[in-house]
């Protein structure tokens, strides 16, 4: 057998090039190529090995004709181009967890930069002022602390701030009361976040649903003298409105590490009273980097010698066996996931999936994984396959999985319940000539194709409705690709799946849920 081979293009420790040699994998440290350099040898690589600094895009990825893995030290991966790589059979891997606790203390450490103005006060005394009347800080102990997410990194900021003898409220729609209590903060809604934190740190993903997340409303709606802390992700906050809340002195101080354009060589919030930034510096510590290489090391040692798949982005773990059975159940889960994820409108609360027939008895875990990632990805952009049970397990979140043998109607069915405000929603689907469908919503039957746009409509079966819906359809400009429709009797519950081929505008949701027979109304996006 022919020993496998990586290549390291970016700075790693000798530690992690050791494991390696270690494990019997021949490995090249060529740190600082071109793209020109790496396009010409990338050829004879089996593993990449990359930080920031490499850029593996399209052309990389057609010259890397032996790849099989990309493994980056560290949880970003902008740099790779992560379809092309799918595309060419290519698995790429990150290390999501490596800098945890790196990038919780520097909240912290921004916390209490920002408490007592560390960085005004030394810029000023090293200037020779000696200004000590104008540096009036506040202590941290007993006040309350609001957590924005409380994740892996959010958790363990909620853990440090309670040895401060702070008190811990938290808002994450993910977050289980269970959970709760386990990590000794109070859950709350985020209006009630709002009113009571006396500092508000955050540690979410940027996604549609966070962006913003203090807005300028959102802002207004906190306590006077509050301190934010961003050590998250840029784009948050609405830093324009935080700059004129720390000119009024409304929000007592600001701390951030993260921006909404990088590199910051410019931003509004610079120069307003109270301020303390840094360079995006979350995850740098000696012990974080270290971690992140020998992570990596290890991934793409395991892979490439056994062909085990450790947090990958693009993949899930399968074997050479269990792919061809699986591939048609896992195109079918994605979409499930991603049709239960979009109606998951009031938070988070359990997931419930259910196999039938022949399904049930193949290796379930990957479809599995597949389907809490698209649940999960529309609130959370960090998230594939192989983290997604982990981060749900976490977070708490109620999750439970039940099999049985027989199928009334297919001879496989997959069906996945989410709990959101109290109430389940449901939709179940089967491949049927090898192509994913959806065979019952809300427990009603029918058989209807994934559109990549869909408009999901809750109604009651009385007559106009479907008139009415194709008349407003068609006025604004509407096709209408496929139409499907259920109902549990003649003047019922009733759902309609509309398959369209141009976007609805806000205002055109609003017309169609102020039709007397809808109940709800949702666009659905399949990519």
């Amino acid at each position: 057998m022919t020993e496998p081979r990586v290549l390291i293009s970016d700075k790693i420790s000798q530690a992690a090039i050791d494991i390696f040699k270690n494990r019997n994998v021949a490995v090249d440290y060529k740190p600082g190529m071109t793209k020109a350099e790496l396009i010409a040898c990338i050829g004879d690589y089996d593993g990449l090995a990359i930080r920031s600094a490499t850029k593996v895009d399209a052309d990389v990825l057609a010259a890397a004709t032996k790849l099989k893995v990309i493994g980056r030290a560290g949880i970003g991966v902008d740099n790779v181009d992560i379809p092309a790589a799918t595309a060419r059979g290519v698995i790429v891997m990150n290390t999501p967890f490596g800098n945890a606790i790196t990038t919780a203390e520097h909240a912290i450490a921004m916390l209490f930069a920002a408490a007592r103005q560390i960085g005004a006060a030394d810029a000023s005394t090293q200037a020779g002022k000696w200004e000590k009347n104008r540096f009036n800080g506040v202590e941290l102990y007993a006040k309350t602390l609001g957590v924005i997410g409380c994740g892996n990194i959010g958790s363990i900021v909620a853990d440090r701030a309670l040895g401060l003898r702070m008190k811990v409220i938290a808002y994450d729609p993910f977050l289980s009361p269970e959970r709760a209590i386990e990590i000794g903060v109070e859950k709350v809604e985020l209006d009630d976040l709002l009113a009571r934190a006396d500092a508000i740190t955050m540690h979410v993903p940027l996604t549609p649903q966070t962006r913003n997340v203090l807005s300028a409303e959102n802002l207004a709606k906190t306590k006077k003298g509050v301190i934010i802390v961003n050590c998250a992700r840029g784009g948050l906050v609405d830093e324009a409105a935080l700059a004129e809340h720390l000119k009024t002195g409304r929000v007592a101080a600001a701390a951030f590490d993260v921006f909404a354009e990088e590199p910051a060589t410019s931003n509004v919030l610079f120069g307003c009273p109270n301020f303390t930034a840094t360079p995006h510096l979350g995850a740098s510590t000696t012990e974080a980097q270290e971690n992140v290489a020998l992570q990596v090391a290890e991934q793409i040692a395991d892979y490439v010698l056994t062909g085990a798949v450790t947090n990958a982005l693009n993949t899930a773990s399968v074997t050479a066996e269990e792919a061809p059975k699986l591939k048609p159940f896992i195109a079918l889960c994605e979409r499930l996931g991603a049709f239960a994820g979009q109606i998951v409108d009031d938070g988070l609360e359990a997931i419930e999936v259910e196999y039938e027939g022949e399904v049930a008895g193949l290796n379930t875990r990957p479809l599995t994984a597949s389907l809490l990632a698209g649940i999960l990805k529309p609130l959370l952009a960090d998230i594939n396959m192989v983290s997604a049970p982990t981060i749900l397990k976490d977070r708490g979140t109620p999750f439970s999985e039940a099999k049985r043998d027989l199928s009334p109607t297919y001879d496989s069915l997959i069906r996945v319940k989410v709990k959101t405000g109290g109430k389940w929603r449901t939709v179940a689907g089967a491949p049927i000539g090898g192509q994913p469908r959806i065979t019952e919503v809300k427990g009603m039957a029918l058989e209807a194709a994934f559109h990549q746009r869909m408009l999901f409509i809750n109604n009651s079966d009385t007559p106009g409705f479907i008139g009415a819906l194709g008349t407003k359809l068609g006025a604004a400009g509407i096709n209408i690709a496929t139409f499907n429709l259920g109902r549990v009797a003649e003047g019922e519950d009733a759902i309609a799946l509309v398959g369209i081929d141009q976007a609805v505008p806000a205002a055109l949701q609003a017309e169609l849920k102020a039709l007397p027979q809808v109940r709800y109304v949702k666009v659905l996006e399949f990519i």
